[in-house]
């Protein structure tokens, strides 16, 4: 299969063609937890409190199979763009395997320290045998999360976005019939609440994989899992884990921020971290969806770098980074106009939701600003710059707003925590554009 059109086509329609399919398949994914998120709350505030607790350690989850998608990902583009197919094979080979075993040891962990988890944060018993309920199920699934993102990063790194959007799409429909039939016992199903959620999801993740092992089988692409090609081969897996370890790092530290966060909102109200936990579902959707561009074109970035196509990549980004401050407008428009329903599809209680659109308004002015920060992490990661990237997001994630949320909370209340959110991405951009194009400079 001839992948030339990566250095070949014109860049906006390139970069739209490749970006496209991922924009609905992320804005897709993120309807997961939203999904789960609707019909939880229909159960009962303490089921969402539940949910918003476990939702760091799922996310954690997520990040690792991801990040470490990201790596083979950006690891087999590069290698075709240098039209090196043997170490293609084995960056394709070598990683899922890898990642197979991320999912054992994650399931593992996961599942055995999540009661310890737990209790940091909550002392109501109801509140953590619901969130246990819901954890101890959805953790079980973590192999399967990993070998599916895996085979959905080897599809976008050979430009075949288009089937990574139906075996997402495969899963989500998959996910959002089951979820009222499993919670609320519809049909041939028992009522199994909160836990319902969690096989749900878990059964929409499984379709996932099943829909992308029959295209590998049935609709070959360029790269193989091949036996020939598993002897470890330390280049290969130092590039994909230098990336992965990165990449997974940046989608992992929004977990030890929510963390983080819940603890200083805990001191106020649990109501907070109710409105902490909506906020990270509705933002979830709104990044998610830059985020599919930013899957779009690290590809193309990672293609054109082997190919020494210096000048394209730097059109790629600038293409990419208008395009995703377009997304973050429309974020910006719609919690400002309609923040009362975005609150309200998660809660009925009229203090909540009214802390919530206080709080969705607040954040959402550093929304345009963090689309810098955005596009340049992921542009460094498809050039195989992980630790730069990495350092993109452990001053958005880490080194200003948690220290930010602490002093502000004691100037402003709860409130301040909110504005610690746009504070950050404003003073964070310019940081962001200055590591990329020094990092840019010396990419391979």
């Amino acid at each position: 299969m001839d992948q030339t059109f990566m250095k070949e086509k014109k860049i906006l329609p390139l970069v739209l063609s490749m970006s496209l399919p991922m924009v609905i398949s992320m804005a897709v994914n993120s309807l997961y937890n939203i999904v789960d998120s609707y019909f939880i709350a229909k159960l009962s505030e303490d089921a969402m409190t539940a949910l918003a607790l476990v939702f760091p350690i799922q996310n954690l989850i997520t990040a690792i199979a991801i990040g470490f998608g990201i790596g083979i990902n950006a690891s087999v583009a590069y290698y075709l763009g240098a039209e090196d197919h043997e170490r293609a094979h084995m960056a394709a080979t070598q990683g899922t395997l890898l990642n197979f075993l991320h999912g054992i040891l994650l399931t593992v962990v996961s599942i055995g320290c999540m009661p310890l988890f737990l209790h940091m944060f909550s002392t109501d018993p109801a509140t953590v045998q619901l969130a246990l309920a819901y954890a101890n199920r959805a953790f079980l699934f973590s192999i399967f999360i990993t070998l599916g993102l895996s085979f959905e990063k080897l599809f976008q790194a050979v430009g075949r976005m288009n089937v990574s959007m139906f075996c997402m799409m495969l899963g989500f429909v998959a996910n959002i019939i089951l979820d009222p039939l499993m919670i609320f016992g519809i049909g041939p199903f028992p009522a199994m609440g909160i836990a319902g959620a969690a096989y749900a999801t878990g059964i929409g993740q499984c379709i996932s994989l099943l829909a992308y092992l029959c295209f590998y089988i049935f609709q070959p692409i360029p790269v193989k899992l091949k036996k020939s090609a598993l002897p470890l081969k330390k280049d290969v897996v130092t590039r994909m884990y230098s990336v992965g370890i990165s990449a997974a790092l940046n989608l992992a530290l929004p977990s030890l921020l929510i963390s983080v966060l819940n603890g200083i909102l805990a001191g106020f109200s649990s109501a907070y971290v109710l409105v902490l936990g909506v906020y990270y579902k509705l933002q979830t959707f709104i990044y998610l969806t830059a985020n599919g561009i930013i899957q779009g074109i690290r590809p193309l970035m990672g293609y054109n770098s082997g190919a020494g196509e210096k000048q394209r990549v730097k059109q790629i980004f600038h293409t990419t980074l208008l395009l995703t401050m377009g997304v973050m407008l429309v974020g910006t428009i719609l919690s400002w106009s309609i923040p009362g329903q975005l609150i309200g599809l998660f809660t009925a209680n009229t203090e909540t939701i009214q802390i919530g659109i206080t709080a969705l308004r607040i954040i959402s002015l550093g929304f345009i600003a963090s689309a810098v920060s955005v596009t340049c992490s992921g542009a460094l990661e498809g050039l195989g710059k992980g630790v730069p990237s990495f350092c993109i997001s452990l001053l958005r994630y880490l080194v200003v707003i948690i220290p930010a949320a602490f002093l502000f909370s004691r100037l402003a209340g709860a409130t301040g925590v909110w504005y610690a959110f746009c504070f950050t991405e404003l003073a964070t951009a310019g940081c962001s554009w200055i590591i990329y194009r020094l990092a840019a400079q010396h990419s391979a």
